[in-house]
């Protein structure tokens, strides 16, 4: 009687106010006035911190922690930290606070925290924390209490919209539902190196780890759920919202100025300024939003949620006839049905859980059972067969849970494998087990089971965290973005391999004059090509030097045009102004000056020039021979056909060939065929893919690759020109490209045979013609050749209708690329006419 005479004389104060105002602090200071004190937290995680802040200061000895799933309780404390859940209100103590007393309006909890508003009291002081939404509603329900006003100690101003990418750094993004929150992660990720990750259904442990790396600047953002809304207290200069709307059990609604207050007050802390705003997905805030947030005027809370705390266990029926009963005042509103009523409902309907149900303890003890909450927010039948497994357990034997059941409830969940939502829904069910444990009349050995269970939730936490960081940080880009936002110089180099590295974090590679980043995306790979345009422009300068003073062997000409130096291309052939002389082009690269590109224009123009006259000397010697009019214009022809001429095409030149010209020309290389003039040493296979490079170069085409080495004929690529078989010393001839020695020895061969009547196409034929015997009847009638079909027997005869040195397809035109022998490099004594 003399403990309630006193606390019906407790000082009750009201210290409402917008975040940052200090209430929590003063709290504290003034429960440590005191020789005892309790205060109650609406999150375990504000416990925790609290906690770890008073026990610096009065030592563990004196302070107990008291939640759901934690219980540190030394032998005589004189403080207790708990959640407002937790508090335990049969032990009297001088000062109790209740911090967050806005949560009363709350569908869910409100329900705990309005009863803690009505009976929770200290025997000398009770402080009420909160908003100052609260102050109508604690003058009618506490008419005792006096009010303090706590002004915020910094501004807090709306900066409108912007888009995610362009956040300043120490900005919060906040979403409302987990998709939305990874998405905004995702993308911080590729274009600011990385964010932290807040979610409501992290544990305490991972969510510590996450805001511990951006406190410590590892990450210069974080992305989180309104969960960061209440008590956590970060270095943040800017909040954006990027949704106003979230789900609230039953259904989306829109947030209300105080909801957005409480999570934009966030920004700035103590004396330091903050701002808030909108993504540019979401667009401006109503003004009056706006107006309603920087002043902290709130609509005032006119209601409450409330729940009968005098429970009557004497029977079922009287526990849930009560837990119904109605408020005694219009300012309480009758809370939803909670956790705990809705798991009453299940198991009062299992026939045995009712019948062991039928004492005023075994009602109690059911009720007890209901408590244990499920924190993965499901309410789902097998969360519902636990209870009544547990409440089976404890109302039968030895009244206690069995080791062994618990023990594998426990191993099923000691696994750090699994992405996140798998991590999250694991460390959820554990988190329901922590509970379990800490109820010390259940279980034996308590203490055991209580270490195992945090060493599983801090095992699958830590993992959580890893996960978390890898999807959503890389740390490479999160420090360069960090250090090119400075002006000092960034600490670079390019190993022997290529590798870059800045800031001792590879970045990507050098490869030939162009920077590779080590990224998936264009978004990730910009701070990598910014690091890149700090440091690469003088490494850049010293290869140019390096690939013009290196000699020839040091590059590669490849059979589709591209120039190869370092083992990478850097440059292509283009057409020029002679099938010979083909233009160069240098590959683009940002980190190339004009100069640089001149310097390796000039160098891999010398390169192409050194090889084709290596390569196709004949051609260009051809020039040089000592010929009389019509030997020169012949000359010119087989250089024109890039020494692969149509006799057809040249008879005039032929008719007025001198014998001497004639042996000059085959001193030189060139044989006279029956079909083909060809100059033989460009037969080889260097000769022929070179000249397929050029033939690219010359037409604009990509080359047909050339065939190759030791291979006589070829079938005839579907849409390859004729020309370019002609050109490389393979004249089509009918359904194949057949290299032109072979060709003429092919004419010979079927010549010789017609010299005995009608002939039939042999193996031996199909040989020289390094063909099959079906190509062979459209090869020889390219060759003038008629097939004659008698029963099952074909023979080739002439064909009068025309000569047996057939004419070749005519050679097409190329609109002048082809320059006179004489305009080449090395050219001979100048052109003659045919």
């Amino acid at each position: 009687m003399r403990h309630m005479a006193a606390l019906a004389h407790s000082r009750v104060v009201a210290v409402l106010g917008p975040t940052n105002t200090g209430k929590t602090h003063l709290a504290i200071e003034r429960m440590l006035g005191h020789a005892s004190g309790m205060i109650g937290f609406p999150l375990r995680l504000l416990a925790r911190e609290n906690y770890d802040r008073i026990v610096r200061l009065r030592g563990r000895n004196a302070v107990a922690l008291v939640t759901g799933e934690e219980k540190i309780v030394p032998p005589n404390p004189r403080y207790f930290v708990c959640t407002v859940e937790s508090m335990p209100l049969d032990r009297p103590v001088e000062f109790l606070a209740i911090d967050e007393v806005q949560l009363a309006a709350d569908p869910e909890r409100g329900h705990v925290f309005t009863a803690r508003l009505l009976h929770a009291r200290g025997i000398s002081e009770t402080m009420l924390l909160g908003s100052d939404t609260m102050r109508a509603i604690v003058r009618r329900l506490v008419p005792e209490a006096e009010f303090v006003e706590r002004p915020r100690f910094s501004t807090l101003s709306y900066v409108g919209e912007r888009k995610v990418t362009r956040l300043p750094p120490r900005s919060a993004v906040v979403a409302f539902s987990v998709s939305d929150v990874f998405e905004i992660a995702e993308l911080v990720r590729r274009q600011r190196g990385g964010t932290a990750v807040v979610l409501g259904a992290l544990s305490p442990r991972a969510r510590n780890a996450q805001v511990g790396m951006y406190q410590a600047g590892e990450v210069d953002y974080l992305v989180a759920t309104d969960a960061i809304g209440m008590g956590l207290n970060m270095d943040v200069d800017h909040v954006a919202f990027a949704r106003l709307a979230k789900f609230d059990g039953k259904a989306p609604r829109r947030l209300s100025a105080a909801e957005i207050g409480q999570i934009a007050g966030r920004a700035g802390r103590h004396m330091s300024d903050g701002t808030f705003g909108t993504t540019a997905d979401l667009g401006p805030m109503e003004p009056e939003i706006v107006e309603a947030v920087e002043n902290h005027r709130f609509d005032p809370v006119t209601g409450v949620f409330w729940r009968n705390a005098r429970l009557d266990m004497r029977s079922l029926d009287r526990l849930v006839a009560s837990l119904e009963q109605r408020p005694p005042s219009a300012l309480l509103v009758r809370a939803r049905a909670a956790d705990d009523e809705q798991a009453l409902a299940a198991l009062r309907r299992i026939p045995d859980l009712a019948q062991r149900a039928r004492t005023p303890d075994g009602v109690r003890r059911l009720w007890e059972v209901c408590q244990v909450p499920d924190f993965r927010k499901t309410m789902s039948d097998a969360h519902t067969r636990m209870l009544a497994q547990i409440y089976r357990h404890l109302t039968s034997g030895t009244g206690r849970l069995p080791e062994d059941w618990v023990a594998g409830h426990l191993a099923r969940m000691d696994r750090g494998d699994g992405d996140i939502d798998t991590l999250v829904a694991r460390i959820a069910h554990v988190r329901t087990w922590t509970y379990i444990t800490h109820r010390g009349d259940w279980i034996r050995d308590a203490a055991h089971w209580q270490d195992r269970a945090r060493a599983i939730e801090d095992k699958l936490s830590d993992a959580l965290h890893d996960r978390l960081t890898q999807r959503f940080v890389d740390r490479r880009a999160a420090l360069l973005v960090k250090r090119l936002a400075g002006e000092e110089e960034l600490l670079a180099a390019v190993t022997r391999e290529g590798t870059v590295v800045v800031e001792g974090h590879p970045v990507g590679r050098v490869e030939g004059f162009r920077f590779r980043p080590d990224a998936l995306g264009e978004e990730e790979a910009r701070p990598l090509m910014a690091a890149a345009r700090r440091v690469l422009p003088s490494d850049i300068a010293l290869r140019v030097r390096r690939c013009a003073a290196d000699p020839d062997e040091g590059f590669q000409l490849t059979g589709d045009g591209m120039l190869v130096w370092d083992g990478t291309v850097i440059g292509r052939l283009a057409t020029g102004p002679a099938f010979l002389a083909p233009a160069v082009s240098v590959d683009d690269s940002e980190f190339l000056t004009a100069p640089h590109r001149d310097a390796l224009r000039r160098r891999l123009a010398t390169r192409v020039e050194a090889e084709v006259a290596a390569v196709l000397a004949p051609l260009l010697r051809l020039g040089r021979v000592p010929l009389d009019g019509p030997g020169r214009g012949l000359a010119f022809q087989i250089a024109e056909a890039q020494g692969c001429l149509a006799r057809a095409g040249a008879e005039p030149q032929l008719a007025a060939l001198s014998p001497a010209d004639r042996t000059r020309l085959t001193r030189a290389g060139v044989r006279f065929g029956a079909e083909w003039i060809y100059l033989a040493p460009l037969l080889r296979p260097a000769a022929v893919g070179l000249r397929a490079v050029l033939w690219g170069a010359a037409t604009g085409a990509p080359p047909p690759a050339a065939p190759h080495p030791g291979r006589l004929g070829l079938p005839r690529a579907e849409g390859v020109p004729a020309d370019f078989y002609r050109a490389i010393g393979y004249p089509v001839l009918g359904p194949r490209a057949l290299r032109v020695d072979r060709l003429e020895a092919l004419a010979a061969a079927a010549r010789r045979l017609a010299r005995s009547g009608p002939f039939v196409a042999t193996k031996e034929l199909a040989s020289l013609a390094d063909a099959r015997l079906v190509d062979l009847p459209g090869m020889l009638a390219a060759l003038g050749w008629r097939a004659v079909v008698e029963g099952d027997r074909t023979t080739f005869v002439a064909d009068r209708r025309r000569p047996a040195a057939a004419r070749p397809e005519p050679q097409p035109a190329l609109g002048g690329r082809f320059a006179a022998l004489g305009a080449l490099r090395g050219g001979g004594r100048g052109t003659g006419g045919a």
